[in-house]
């Protein structure tokens, strides 16, 4: 299973929401390229950036860190919110991001999004698909987690999945910098319904003990940030995935 550090964008600076709340921040660094190279440390070979003001407003609000954060690593840098135009993919494409991954529009458009991942490549587009539980099951969430779309996880992957979406990205927004461990009966779910989605988990993960569950599920990928940043998680631990793979 791959690790996947994450750095969340706010301001210029390297922090955590809880539960994606804007009105609860955790700064953790104003020198966000410093955190990308501590993660390079770690012999890891993806990196997970959210632009969280782009997430919620709409337009690329962070462009010159992240374009510093893919000219200084090796890393393979994928790269989430705000992106909602075609020309933004292909301009981050031609920056050095190795995937875009797109929130609201997988949601609210998910044509325009398959036509994306036709003209990019399955490799270049990373549906990133966030929900709240109710009675009803997974409904997804979208804008920055700010509103409900009142539609079923299962029933947007399965349209996606026929448009050849290959990397899926889903958070549990209760979980996500709650440090209360993953979703894992979520993720068992997506991984049994979807067996040939390269399934990256995210949310709540605390410590190597819930990185071991989730590769014990047969999950490919997990992003884990603040567990990362709190020292939760150790380089030496983090190498054992490594050589598991």
């Amino acid at each position: 299973m791959r690790i996947i550090p994450a750095i969340d964008l706010h301001g210029g600076k390297c922090v955590r929401l809880y539960k994606g709340d804007f009105d609860k921040v955790t700064e953790y660094s104003d020198d966000p390229l410093a955190v990308a190279r501590k993660f390079s440390a770690f012999q890891v070979r993806d990196l997970h950036i959210v632009d969280l003001d782009g997430a919620r407003s709409g337009s690329q609000q962070n462009q010159g860190i992240v374009a510093s954060l893919c000219a200084i690593t090796d890393l393979s840098v994928q790269l989430g919110g705000g992106i909602r135009d075609v020309n933004i993919v292909t301009g981050w494409l031609q920056q050095g991001v190795s995937r875009c991954v797109i929130g609201s529009l997988a949601v609210t458009q998910p044509d325009l999004v398959a036509e994306w991942i036709s003209k990019f490549g399955a490799d270049r587009i990373v549906a990133a698909l966030d929900v709240s539980i109710d009675e009803t099951g997974p409904v997804l969430a979208t804008h920055g987690w700010t509103r409900s779309s009142g539609f079923s996880l299962w029933d947007c992957i399965d349209g996606l999945a026929d448009a050849g979406m290959e990397h899926l990205l889903c958070t549990d927004i209760s979980r996500d910098g709650a440090m209360a461990g993953p979703n894992f009966g979520l993720y068992a779910e997506i991984v049994r319904r979807f067996p040939k989605i390269r399934l990256q988990a995210s949310g709540g993960v605390r410590d190597a003990t819930d990185l071991e569950r989730l590769r014990d599920l047969g999950i490919p990928a997990a992003i884990t940030g603040k567990a990362l940043l709190d020292g939760r998680i150790s380089a030496t631990e983090v190498a054992s995935f490594l050589q598991s793979e």
